[in-house]
């Protein structure tokens, strides 16, 4: 009887965390893939169809550093428009275990738009973003630490 309590306990743990792994709301620091360092801090959020969008809730001060306001260089319907507040990450969908896709996601320094996909950490504390255009080897990647 105690080794089925037992084993109970532990499936019931190991569903629970991986639903709290699939969840990846809240806000989350960027890293930059060039520099190492953070540069902003965005807020995802899951909309009615179940699709996930991230925008722009803060910039990050950087030294050696001047951020840009607007998104100057980027296509309709983000062109002139503010970063602060931008939803820069798009469409992005759960597919299993702890993987995303589907997305797509827009630098507002440069301009461009990749199509996305994201894998969250075993403990959901990092989502690892490979944006890219065609085939994912032909991409970027960055990390996105879960804030607390």
């Amino acid at each position: 009887m105690k080794s089925i309590t037992l084993l109970t306990a532990l499936v019931c743990s190991s569903l629970s965390s991986l639903a709290f792994a699939q969840d990846i709301t809240g806000t989350w620091k960027n890293i930059d893939d060039k520099t190492g360092s953070s540069k902003a801090i965005l807020e995802i959020r899951q909309e009615s169809n179940g699709t996930y969008t991230a925008k722009v809730i803060k910039i990050t001060p950087r030294p050696g550093y001047t951020p840009k306001e607007t998104c100057i260089k980027c296509p309709a319907p983000y062109t002139n428009k503010p970063i602060l507040g931008m939803d820069v990450l798009t469409g992005l969908k759960y597919v299993e275990g702890l993987n995303f896709s589907g997305g797509k996601i827009i630098d507002p320094l440069s301009g461009n738009i990749y199509s996305m996909k994201a894998k969250l950490s075993a403990n959901g504390k990092r989502l690892n973003l490979r944006g890219y255009v065609g085939i994912s080897a032909l991409g970027r990647s960055q990390t996105w630490i879960k804030n607390d």
